[in-house]
């Protein structure tokens, strides 16, 4: 049956209204998409600075790697390793980075076979300059370990993050290093990464720096860009990308920890799903730990599902016990459950130490959420126990915890997160409709879990 010229033109009519929305549309992210930030003219100090400890290849105990940055030229370094009987001198490569407004020299040293349980001390030379004395210490092989994670942190310029980790510390002083879920810095502009080192301040150049790769991290563009300064500070990337892939595997006494770059676009994921299935093939870690950007199970909503299609069966078939994820700016935790609906591993988190919060869905898979602060979290290792425990930075109270019991024929988890308040403090602005939807949508959440508040 041949169309009337009133279908064709209703058909037309339609057409051209839904282009005429996914122009409004697209202009609305086009920002979003594709705007990067400009970066202010900088010139690198004359002196050592942002100096910068991080593991090394993938024995997390006996290695370690120390980057900084000095002038805009390449220029002889080292650094020098000190123990109570002896000083050592461990030579430095360097690399000038051109960005878009500057340039800088990065240099790293790489300290391999260092002994156990010992404490050491060094400092960076460049060009007859030298660096303050820091120091880190060694630990066993045997036993077990702690270490602080946190989400993303993409602190404001002059903001609180160096505080609330220093804090942290402090109250966990058993922590060996920190792991970050991504976004460490706001932007990749020099004045960002400024930030950043003033956020690390006292804790990076002592405590071994653990991060993944963050959306925040990238270039903006239809395919994302990461600089190479990315990889020259954080520089256990340096030896262990595969193609453009920034991952990292690292064995660290009965764990091992494996890192992905989850912003990448699908046929990066495909390499580095290969990549990740070799290495769970290969582990021997009585503890399997994955650390990504974007959460597998989305707080917000139907996101992420291409990174939990590539990843979460792998997570899944080769026993990994804890996942470690950031991007969403809320505090949330997922435990699986068997057929019988006992609790399983693997337990996934998201978690976020920035300022900005986010909006969340409230899904009733996940077994604990915090909206409208900032979280940091302990995971602790000993025997056949792991322990996850959160805390709220203001007041560095408990805001969740389980335990992880191995035993056969499967893992037992012990949920004590529920014994605690969740944390759902929210102010909608007066006249706003959208915070009072989602104000709506929190007392929906609270009707319905009436036990999480007490």
């Amino acid at each position: 049956m041949k169309r009337t010229k009133g279908t064709k033109k209703v058909a037309w009519g339609v057409a051209l209204v839904a282009l005429a929305a996914l122009a409004v549309w697209v202009s609305q992210r086009w920002n979003v998409w594709f705007h990067n930030p400009e970066e202010n003219a900088y010139v690198s100090a004359p002196q050592p600075h942002r100096v910068l400890l991080t593991f090394g290849d993938d024995d997390g105990l006996s290695s370690r790697n120390v980057s900084w940055q000095c002038d805009s030229v390449v220029k002889p370094s080292w650094l020098e390793l000190a123990t109570d009987s002896d000083t050592v001198r461990v030579d430095a490569q360097g690399e000038v980075f051109v960005s878009r407004s500057g340039r800088a020299a990065y240099y790293m040293a790489r300290l391999r076979q260092l002994a156990p349980d010992t404490r050491y001390g060094y400092r960076v030379v460049t060009g007859g300059q030298a660096s303050p004395w820091y120091g880190f210490n060694t630990y066993g092989t045997e036993g077990g370990f702690s270490f602080i994670y946190v989400g993303d942190v993409q602190d404001t310029i002059g903001g609180a993050a160096n505080r609330f980790l220093r804090e942290a510390f402090s109250r966990q002083p058993q922590s060996e290093f920190l792991v970050c879920g991504g976004d460490l810095t706001e932007r990749p502009t020099d004045q960002h990464w400024a930030e950043t080192f003033r956020d690390l301040d006292s804790i990076g150049q002592h405590v071994p720096l653990l991060c993944v790769t963050g959306n925040h991290d990238y270039l903006k563009g239809v395919i994302m860009r990461l600089e190479r300064r990315f990889p020259l500070t954080l520089s256990y990337f340096l030896d262990s990308k595969t193609g453009d892939n920034m991952v990292y595997t690292m064995r660290y006494g009965p764990a091992q920890f494996f890192l992905l770059d989850s912003n990448r676009e699908f046929f990066y994921l495909t390499t580095q799903r290969s990549w990740l299935k070799r290495q769970l093939e290969a582990s021997t870690a009585k503890w399997k730990i994955v650390v990504l950007h974007h959460p597998l199970f989305s707080i917000k909503g139907n996101n992420n599902l291409i990174q939990r299609w590539m990843f979460d069966d792998l997570i899944e078939d080769y026993g990994v016990d804890l996942v470690l994820q950031g991007h969403e700016h809320a505090y949330a935790r997922m435990t699986r459950h068997d057929d019988n609906g006992q609790p399983v591993t693997p337990v996934y988190t998201v978690s976020h130490c920035s300022p900005k919060n986010y909006r969340i869905q409230f899904d009733d898979r996940f077994d604990k959420f915090g909206i409208s602060s900032r979280y940091y979290q302990t995971v602790s290792i000993s025997a056949d126990t792991l322990t996850l425990a959160a805390y709220e930075v203001y007041h560095h109270t408990l805001y969740d915890s389980l335990r992880i019991v191995k035993q056969k024929p499967q893992p037992r988890i012990e949920d004590y997160g529920r014994d605690i308040p969740e944390y759902m403090e929210f102010t909608p602005e007066p006249g706003s409709k959208k915070d009072h939807a989602y104000a709506r949508r929190i007392d929906d959440y609270k009707r319905r879990h009436p036990e999480r508040h007490k």
